[in-house]
C-alpha cells in the first residue's frame, strides 16, 4: 500500500518506520531534514513537500503538533491533491470539535477520514506497540485498522467522529490525575520512613496499585526501568502532558463536565511545566512533592 506520512517527530518517527518495515510504500515529510534523513534510513521515501507525499497516495496519515496544523495540512496539501476515496488517517492529540469538522470537511471531497490517536509514548511508538483510539464510520475503521495494527498491539474503534479523541482526552486526565496522586504518595511513604522499593511491592499489589505505580514509577530504582531511571529524560513530556490536560478541560467545559480532579491536575502541571526548563517527564513533578 502506498502511505503518505506526515510528521516525523518523536512518535511518527518510529510510526513510519514501522509501516515501512511492515512492507508498505511510505512516501514521508517533514519540516526537519534531520528527522526526514532518519525517515529513510529506516526505509521511507522522501518527499520534497506535503503535497507530493500525498499524491496518488492510498492513505493518508498525519502526526502533527495541534488541530490547526492538521486543518492547514489537510487543506493546503490533502483536499484536492488525494484521490477520492483515500482513507485521513490523523493520529495526532487535537480537540475533539476540530477532528470533527476535519472529518466533515474530507468527506466533502469524497474521502474517508478517522481521528486514531495514541496511548504508549516514544518507546512505544519506535516497538510498534502503540495503543490507538479510533473515531470514525464501521467503513473508515475497517479499512484503517490493518494499518494501525502495523504500529500498534491494540486498535480500537471508540465510536462516531471524534470519539477517538474524546477517549485520548479522558485517558490522559485520569494518567495525569493518577501520576499526581502517585508521586504524592510515594513522597509521604519516604517521610514516613518507608523503603521506597518495599512500599511499592506493597501498593503494587494491593488496592492502590495503577499504571503510574507498577509500569511508570516515578522514582530511580523502583519498579521497572522508566524515565526517573534516566534522569527524567525521554518518555512523555510534562509539557505534552499539559497539552493534553488542557484539552481535557476544554472538552469538559463543552459539556458542563464537573472535574475537580482534572482541573487540579493541570493546575499543578502549568506550575511544574513554567518552572522547569528541561522539558523533562511528566513524572518528574515528584520532585515538587518531594520539597
Amino acid at each position: 500500500m502506498k502511505i503518505a506520512f506526515i510528521g516525523l517527530g518523536n512518535m511518527g518517527g518510529g510510526m513510519a518506520a514501522n509501516l515501512a518495515k511492515a512492507g508498505h510504500e511510505v512516501r514521508a515529510f517533514d519540516l526537519s531534514e534531520e528527522a526526514l534523513a532518519r525517515a529513510v534510513e529506516a526505509g521511507c521515501i522522501a518527499a520534497k513537500a506535503a503535497n507530493f507525499a500525498v499524491h496518488g497516495a492510498d492513505a493518508v496519515v498525519t502526526m502533527l503538533p495541534a488541530g490547526k496544523h492538521v486543518t492547514q495540512v489537510y487543506e493546503e496539501s490533502v483536499f484536492g491533491t488525494a484521490e477520492p476515496g483515500t482513507l485521513l488517517l490523523d493520529c495526532s492529540t487535537i480537540d475533539v470539535e476540530t477532528a470533527r469538522i476535519n472529518v466533515a470537511n474530507a468527506a466533502s471531497y469524497d474521502l474517508v477520514a478517522v481521528d486514531a490517536p495514541v496511548s504508549g509514548g516514544i518507546a512505544a511508538a519506535n516497538a510498534g506497540t502503540l495503543t490507538f483510539m479510533v473515531g470514525g464510520t464501521d467503513e473508515g475503521f475497517a479499512r484503517a485498522e490493518p494499518i494501525l495494527a502495523a504500529m500498534g498491539k491494540a486498535v480500537i474503534h471508540a465510536g462516531d467522529a471524534g470519539a477517538g479523541q474524546g477517549a485520548k482526552i479522558c485517558n490522559n486526565m485520569l494518567l495525569g490525575a493518577s501520576m499526581i496522586a502517585t508521586c504524592e504518595t510515594l513522597a509521604l511513604a519516604q517521610k514516613l520512613g518507608l523503603d521506597p522499593q518495599k512500599f511499592f511491592d506493597i501498593a503494587s499489589v494491593s488496592s492502590g496499585q495503577c499504571w503510574s505505580l507498577t509500569s511508570y514509577a516515578p522514582l530511580p530504582g523502583v519498579g521497572p526501568v522508566t524515565p526517573a531511571d534516566n534522569g527524567y529524560a525521554g518518555g512523555f513530556a510534562a509539557a505534552l502532558m499539559l497539552k493534553d490536560l488542557r484539552l481535557a478541560m476544554e472538552a469538559a467545559a463543552s459539556v458542563d463536565a464537573d472535574v475537580p480532579m482534572g482541573s487540579k491536575a493541570r493546575e499543578l502541571y502549568e506550575a511544574f511545566v513554567e518552572a522547569d526548563k528541561d522539558g523533562r517527564d511528566f513524572s518528574a513533578i515528584i520532585q515538587t512533592l518531594q520539597k
